[in-house]
């Protein structure tokens, strides 16, 4: 896998090297040959295309003939009044009980109760049937094959 890697990268570096001495030879074809007299850079002369005549523009009315806007007073609007708002009374936040002064103890503990003492079960018989093996198997016999008369060899004659 290694080997053809190296030889792909091998093979891509000769042939970059290959095509970069053609191009260098055509660059130098190019340049020792003698300059060509420019061309004619006369562009063709298009014929005039003919454009249709624009729509004329649409007329609006004049805003001095428009007839006024009527000049109604706005209608009045009832004024609204809010019913006051009743007044009760906010209950005053219960009490709360004082804590018990109880002492807190100035050290803690640092050490476990001991764990309960647990029986462990006994352990497994160690007297278990080991399972067996066969070791020599015994196959059937296989059957015969018949022959047939035409693809078995002539009897030999016995001299």
């Amino acid at each position: 896998m290694v080997a053809s890697n190296n030889s792909s990268i091998i093979c891509m570096l000769v042939a970059i090297l290959l095509s970069s001495l053609r191009i260098s030879l055509a660059v130098r074809h190019l340049l020792q040959t003698p300059v060509a007299p420019p061309l004619a850079l006369a562009l063709p002369t298009l014929p005039k295309t003919t454009l249709p005549p624009l729509p004329s523009q649409p007329t609006f009315p004049n805003p001095s003939l428009l007839p006024p806007l009527p000049n109604n007073p706005l209608p009045t609007m009832p004024k609204l009044t809010l019913p006051p708002l009743p007044s009760t009374q906010i209950p005053p936040q219960p009490i709360l009980p004082p804590l018990p002064s109880t002492q807190i103890p100035s050290q803690l503990p640092n050490t476990l109760p001991p764990l309960p003492s647990l029986s462990l079960p006994t352990p497994l018989p160690s007297t278990l049937p080991n399972p067996t093996i066969p070791t020599k198997v015994t196959l059937p016999p296989l059957p015969t094959i018949p022959t047939a008369p035409l693809l078995s060899p002539s009897p030999s004659p016995s001299n």
